[in-house]
């Protein structure tokens, strides 16, 4: 695909997220109703609406690319992925932090190609911001009806490393390791991919995640932070790659451009 397609491409993925969210926000301004998945964690009508509108937008938009999308899967569809192009959808990442009125949930949405996320979206309704890159090295993020402006990584020299955690998940007697062995000197919490684009921006320096993922969690965030320079890797120092088995993603940290 090149460099035009991904432009074009992304702006209409850009529009179903928007859209997403808009449907998000009704729920998250009135009563919802949360239901149970089998693995016990919470899903609501929105999760559902929201990929609802996503799905049937990439399918229409992309008929030969398959979509892999959370609540499907949870639902029991199977989908088998190749080396080819393919979608993974996270219509409302931070379900937890939507039940609980907090606004740093998220629409994800990303394009895989050849292993590595491309294209992607990721929208924080609540907060009324945008982040997007077409995989071509460019990266934007927009606040409200503002003009889309380029991520640029702040420059200050800072006098500690900022890390970023999980408000909901993860292992924190790895958090505290982490933190003694790399002298960081403060840990920011934050729920969904969010971390990601905080990370990308240079709000804070290292993203470590222990405990499970799948890959529609990190794909559109991913791609957000490799954009603008950064990157995502396993414990054992290799870049995180998609289409694994069953989606599942090992251990990894993310980190800002050097």
């Amino acid at each position: 695909m090149n460099q035009y397609d991904r432009r074009k491409l992304l702006s209409k993925v850009t529009a179903l997220a928007k859209l997403a969210g808009e449907e998000i926000m009704k729920s998250f301004r009135d009563k919802f109703e949360i239901f149970h998945k089998r693995d016990s964690s919470p899903v609501t009508n929105a999760d559902r609406a929201s990929e609802k509108i996503i799905v049937e937008g990439l399918r229409k938009l992309t008929p030969n690319f398959p979509v892999i999308a959370e609540e499907e899967v949870a639902s029991g569809r199977k989908v088998k992925v190749s080396s080819e192009a393919f979608w993974l959808v996270d219509p409302l990442d931070g379900t937890k932090e939507f039940i609980a009125h907090r606004d740093e949930f998220t629409v994800n949405i990303a394009l895989i190609e050849d292993s590595r996320p491309t294209i992607g979206v990721v929208l924080a309704p609540a907060r009324a911001t945008l982040y997007t890159t077409s995989g071509t090295g460019d990266v934007e993020y927009q606040i409200g009806k503002g003009f889309p402006k380029p991520i640029l990584p702040l420059s200050i020299l800072k006098k500690q490393v900022i890390a970023i955690g999980s408000r909901s998940h993860g292992n924190r007697k790895k958090m505290q390791n982490l933190l003694k062995e790399n002298q960081i000197g403060k840990v920011l919490i934050c729920g969904s991919s969010i971390k990601f684009c905080l990370v990308a921006s240079g709000e804070a320096d290292v993203y470590p995640r222990y405990g499970n993922t799948h890959e529609w969690d990190t794909a559109a965030g991913h791609a957000i932070l490799s954009a603008a320079g950064g990157s995502v890797k396993t414990l054992d120092g290799k870049e995180l790659f998609y289409g694994k088995r069953n989606f599942l993603n090992p251990e990894f940290i993310a980190f800002g451009k050097n």
